[in-house]
């Protein structure tokens, strides 16, 4: 990830300094950063239903921080980068004392790899922007894990039609990832 232009990065400092006055306009801020911030935290806990409550727990404490937050030409998306790392850490220290075998909890210090992240968060939008049967299709085969006979069964379709729509779908994201790196 790479710093904003002078453009964005003044319109992200208006954007936080929006949000410091009314915090109704953090929701702004929200939907810039959230695929950012998920992608984050989702690389590091591999765990979806956990990924989304910390993402939760991270813009949720962002929210309250926000009056602290001071503008230090930095994106606004290190800062929240920074709480996700702390987040993550409390989680893998948490879930620790619970169950003694957890592996060590990642360094909240350690730097992140920016440019993953940024390309797992444009590959968040773009399945999004799929059309619903081939979003469908990609979550529950990828996300949720399900094999072409459960998602037929779910969707009412054919296996055949799943393959089609996956197939349709991962050759879209393909290339659209593509061009966008171009």
């Amino acid at each position: 990830m790479t710093a904003p232009e002078p453009a964005q990065a003044t319109e992200e400092r208006l954007l936080v300094e929006a949000a410091q006055r009314d915090p109704a306009r953090f929701a702004d801020l929200y939907e810039i950063h959230f695929e950012r911030v998920y992608a984050f935290i989702a690389r590091r806990v591999r765990d979806r239903n956990m990924a989304e409550d910390l993402t939760s727990e991270v813009f949720h404490k962002a929210l309250s921080g926000l009056g602290k937050y001071e503008w230090r030409g930095a994106p606004f998306s290190a800062w929240l980068i920074r709480i996700a790392a702390h987040a993550i850490a409390d989680q893998f220290r948490r879930s620790a004392r619970e169950t003694p075998s957890v592996e060590d909890p990642p360094e909240p210090s350690a730097a992140p790899d920016l440019d993953a992240i940024e390309r797992d968060a444009r590959l968040f939008r773009l399945v999004r922007e799929l059309p619903l049967d081939q979003r469908h299709v990609v979550y529950q085969r990828f996300v949720e894990e399900r094999s072409i006979r459960e998602v037929a069964q779910q969707l009412g379709r054919s296996e055949g039609a799943v393959k089609q729509l996956q197939l349709r779908a991962l050759r879209s994201l393909k290339a659209r990832m593509e061009g966008a790196d171009a």
